[in-house]
């Protein structure tokens, strides 16, 4: 296998883990993916260690964890300057994530939470200090995941020859 290139078992791991990690033991690993305990063990070190798996995290449920208002904040930053304000903005009270939008006016797009709109507001407003335009905030009632699909050896058709 080249270097860096993700096959069937490598996205075997991924699903898994992405189903849960806490509880997917690399023996839970080996049986769906027909391969020896040390095979899933290497694998997911050299995922970790390439960045394919770049971490472990709690899905917290904020609403039930006494925060329930979720809001998303579309902000615009100037090209050259959006990816460098990631870290500061990860430094703001509330705020749980950042995402660089490519396309579209409004490149930002940073998740804060709070138990209310005064918790909300802070944010808005260092957002605005940071000198990003804040174009549009939406209240998130509630917000799913699941594992990404094509991960799974089950419903994977790409053609690996």
């Amino acid at each position: 296998m080249v270097e860096g290139e993700i096959d069937d078992v490598d996205r075997a791991i991924l699903y898994a883990l992405q189903e849960d990690a806490r509880n997917m033991s690399s023996g839970d690993i080996t049986e769906r993916t027909d391969t020896s305990d040390s095979t899933v063990r290497k694998r997911i070190q050299r995922l970790e260690s390439d960045g394919v798996i770049k971490g472990y995290s709690a899905n917290v449920d904020y609403q039930k964890s006494g925060y329930p208002l979720q809001m998303l904040l579309y902000c615009t930053a100037s090209i050259v300057e959006r990816g460098d304000l990631i870290p500061d903005i990860l430094e703001i009270d509330g705020v749980v994530s950042v995402q660089e939008l490519v396309t579209g006016e409004q490149n930002l797009l940073v998740t804060a939470v709070g138990e209310s709109d005064s918790d909300i507001t802070p944010v808005a407003q260092a957002l605005l200090d940071m000198g990003l335009t804040v174009a549009d905030e939406v209240l998130v009632r509630t917000h799913e995941t699941t594992p990404f699909g094509k991960f799974n050896s089950n419903t994977h058709t790409g053609d690996d020859s």
